[in-house]
């Protein structure tokens, strides 16, 4: 594999597919930059407060970039690079990044409401509860994963139940400059949004200020907590961060760690070139197609993770945030639809933003290939099979390959790690106002608020009470083996995208746009993830009947029928309103 070949020919398909695609999409459904954006026609000051591009654009690229494009592709590389790059650049712009942009749009033409009012206008209202009980459950998956994973980033190591000062030392660093950071986000947002400070001056200062955090906590780290407590403190923090006005934090936040996101790129994109220059690229001995089955990962006993399965569909499940991922349509219908300030907008922040995310999972791959003679060893052998660990590892290898950076590899594999580690927390408080989001959905009538709720419904709906619940249920499942349902996160996320392509597929059918470039997409993913969770269910029903019925296998086996129930009643109402003759009233 050459990687400076994979990746530029990889970008460049990127750029084309992002000039002509996309812009052909936005004729054909007609985007108008005329039009009053929700976030000017209802702004509150709390959840719909026009932002600039730039700014929203950070807020949108943090929270749907994360850990999945370097999570993805790295586990999905057991199949060969091939597979891989092919489903990234054909899933990134003819599935993923038209889902992004059209639920974006969508939510904007809706008065910047749910994917969930998309369904129920154009499809039906009980539709519309069946995805909201869908999204929520994905969402609090999502809590419960991102919690445990940068707990995991920020606990102290006990030896005879003393902290380890010195092998804490990275951890409790992350951890410090991410408070430090957190910190520093909400006093710029003070600045720009209440003190009309320059964004220019501002970001200037920001940047500045991330290197400062940066400095601090790398030599100032003095608070060593456990897992447990960590969970604690992440919940109480998502939980105040959720429920405030997005100007507060939101927006400032996720706008000053795009550019970690960026430097992460910039660092990783200088890596992959710089090998390639000095030709360290060229013993890359991944292979480009290891077969139909993933023989690679054997028996958990070894250490090694389960296998994969067959490629189809694990490729399609596996590779989510880094092609296409159902998440970023309530992130994109949730938050960002109610911050967009012109219709412009749409395009370069939900179709041009998945495709850099799409560039992402390119440079994760070659970080995967550069060391794939670790990849393949057991982990008992010294192999490395953590996402994370491999990025980080693969991206230091790399740029200390470039003359004058030989000594670096140690601080760039902490500030990427760290990196990861703050688009955790970024991913993690949007999903819990999302969440939140759908909680009230659900509960509430069409028009209706949290205020105009009586009754049971007015302390359900209540936005500390309907997060608290969020955060409860979310850190609890981390604390308890979230893991057990994990595998299903996968196909769960995928539908939630087939989901959100036949809710915005029926809308513009329904107004009369063409609509056919989603039927494809739709189908396609609809058949990957129901296949998915028929194995899910197949493997646990022969896993009780070999060994018992244990709490593990029985709840996985229950949320597969669930889901695919779910999917299979929502996908024939969608099929009906595309195809059929039921239009309900849609807005236009």
């Amino acid at each position: 594999m050459n990687a400076v070949l994979v990746f530029l020919v990889g970008c460049a398909i990127l750029v084309v597919g992002y000039i002509f695609y996309g812009g052909w999409l936005a004729k054909q459904w007609g985007v108008d930059d005329s039009r009053v954006t929700p976030a000017h026609e209802l702004e509150d000051g709390m959840d719909y407060v026009p932002a600039k591009a730039p700014v929203l654009m950070g807020h949108h690229f943090s929270s749907i970039a994360g850990a999945g494009p370097i999570n993805g592709p790295i586990q999905a590389a057991v199949f060969g690079w091939v597979p891989v790059v092919l489903w990234v650049l054909i899933g990134g712009i003819f599935f993923g990044a038209v889902h992004d942009y059209g639920a974006l749009f969508a939510s904007i033409r809706h008065k910047g409401q749910s994917i969930g009012e998309v369904i129920a206008l154009n499809i039906g209202s009980r539709a519309k509860k069946l995805f909201l009980i869908f999204s929520y459950l994905t969402l609090i998956l999502v809590v419960a994963a991102f919690a445990s994973i940068v707990a995991s980033t920020f606990q102290a190591t006990y030896v005879d139940g003393v902290v380890d000062t010195v092998k804490s030392a990275t951890n409790a660093s992350v951890a410090m400059i991410s408070l430090l950071f957190i910190l520093m986000a909400i006093i710029f947002g003070f600045f720009v949004y209440r003190k009309g400070a320059s964004l220019a001056v501002a970001t200037v200062a920001g940047v500045i200020g991330i290197v400062v955090c940066l400095v601090v906590g790398l030599n100032f780290h003095p608070i060593y907590l456990s897992n447990t407590a960590w969970m604690w403190i992440i919940g109480v923090y998502i939980l105040i961060a959720s429920v405030a006005p997005v100007w507060i934090l939101l927006q400032p936040r996720d706008y000053l760690s795009s550019f970690l996101l960026y430097a992460m790129m910039i660092i990783a994109a200088v890596g992959v070139l710089g090998a390639g220059i000095m030709g360290a690229d060229l013993n890359m001995d991944m292979p480009a197609f290891t077969g139909w089955y993933d023989n690679m990962t054997v028996v958990a006993s070894t250490g090694a993770p389960a296998s994969l399965g067959y490629v189809f569909p694990a490729l399609f499940v596996t590779i989510a945030c880094g092609a296409i991922s159902g998440f970023h349509s309530l992130v994109g219908s949730g938050t960002t639809a109610k911050q967009l300030d012109h219709e412009r907008d749409a395009k370069p922040i939900a179709y041009g933003g998945m495709l850099i995310e799409c560039a992402l999972a390119l440079v994760s791959l070659c970080a995967v290939a550069f060391i794939w003679q670790d990849y393949v060893k057991l982990p008992s052998d010294g192999g490395i099979r953590t996402p994370t660990a491999v990025f980080a590892t693969g991206i230091s290898r790399m740029v200390a390959t470039i003359p004058g950076l030989e000594g670096t590899q140690a601080t760039v594999s902490s500030l990427l790690v760290l990196t990861v580690a703050v688009f955790c927390l970024t991913t993690q408080d949007t999903a819990t106002r999302l969440a939140r989001y759908m909680f009230q959905e659900f509960c509430l009538e069409p028009g209706q608020t949290y205020k105009d709720a009586t009754g049971f419904k007015a302390v359900l709906c209540n936005p500390f009470v309907a997060t608290a619940i969020t955060v409860v249920l979310g850190i609890g499942l981390g604390l308890g083996g979230y893991s057990t349902i994990w595998p299903l996160f996968g196909a769960s996320n995928q539908l939630l995208a087939a989901l959100a392509l036949l809710a915005v597929c029926a809308w513009l059918g329904n107004v009369g746009k063409n609509n056919k470039m989603f039927y494809f997409p739709m189908i396609f993913m609809l058949v990957v993830t129901l296949t998915s969770l028929a194995q899910t269910a197949i493997a646990k029903v022969n896993t009780i009947s070999a060994n018992g019925a244990t709490t593990a296998p029985v709840i996985q086996l229950v949320l597969a029928v669930v889901l695919f129930v779910l999917a299979l009643v929502l996908a024939v109402e969608a099929c009906q309103t595309i195809f059929g003759h039921k239009k309900p009233a849609a807005s236009k």
